[in-house]
């Protein structure tokens, strides 16, 4: 593992020491070729408004995939939100029972427990596992006003990062690719083409990528996600960057490559999270 020193001046040493830490005990993470396939198809940009990928991103994910305990917890919430900002979100007993479940999971994972580990000796979480859980679902579970004016608690930091929500039907957000595999697959969302500005992946074997797509009517124009990570070591990444990093850009590396993780915050709350590329 790359040490401190060996980091570029721009890069947060620490975060990528930890990060990269993370990857590598994320045994739960898919396999290129293996557990998934993508197609990138034709590159395109930004402000461009034609389909360059005649066929969806993903060729193929297993089914079995599903079947492992925390994606099974992880794809039990998505179905809990409404997308358009400005509405009020609705919890009910059996989702606040779901979300429980899921940190429950994720919590018995290796990534998780040496995430709270390295959160305790940092000072930002409690020691008590039982706090800790609570302090998660807080950051990524509490809903809290995104629409300016509007008194609707219309949605949450996972909302916004894991599903997605439409402002004016415009997608924003949506950066998990486990949610955009079930929307193409149920027809939901209709991939457009990887965006060239970004350095191309290395065949279709990339663990990031910057896309465009189409979702409930509205144009994403550039959006991107980690592809085959674990539900556990992207909530474990985003929340490390959110409460030890700074607001803006954070540029780590792991993994073989070189990310910058974007915290937005809204208000105390955790407003956005997302990878991108560096340079």
């Amino acid at each position: 593992m790359k040490r401190a020193g060996q980091y570029p001046p721009e890069f947060d040493a620490n975060l990528s020491d930890v990060i990269h830490e993370l990857w590598q005990l994320d045994d739960n993470r898919l396999e290129p070729g293996k557990h998934y396939a993508i197609n990138l198809q034709g590159f395109t940009k930004a402000y461009r408004r034609e389909d360059w990928a005649k066929d969806p991103l993903f060729s193929f994910v297993h089914d079995e995939v599903f079947r492992r305990p925390t994606y099974k917890r992880f794809v039990a919430l998505l179905d809990n939100y409404k997308a358009a900002t400005g509405v009020s979100e609705e919890v009910t007993p059996e989702e606040v029972k779901e979300n429980r479940d899921f940190i429950d999971t994720i919590m018995e994972t290796k990534v998780m427990k040496r995430t709270h580990q390295y959160l305790v000796t940092c000072g930002k979480a409690p020691n008590h596992i039982g706090e800790f859980k609570r302090y998660i679902y807080d950051i990524w579970f509490k809903l809290y006003r995104r629409t300016k004016g509007s008194r609707a608690l219309d949605s949450s930091g996972f909302e916004h990062v894991f599903v997605g929500e439409t402002r004016n039907k415009e997608p924003i957000g949506f950066h998990n690719w486990i949610q955009f595999y079930l929307e193409e697959k149920a027809g939901k969302v209709d991939y457009q083409g990887y965006i060239q500005s970004h350095k191309p992946p290395e065949g279709n074997d990339a663990h990031l990528i910057t896309i465009q797509f189409t979702w409930n009517e509205g144009v994403k124009p550039m959006g991107s996600s980690l592809i085959g990570t674990s539900p556990e070591f992207e909530i474990a990444l985003y929340t490390i960057a959110y409460l030890c990093g700074k607001t803006g850009e954070n540029i780590v590396r792991f993994g073989g490559q070189d990310v910058i993780i974007t915290i937005h915050r809204h208000g105390n709350n955790l407003g956005c999270a997302f990878p991108k590329h560096y340079k």
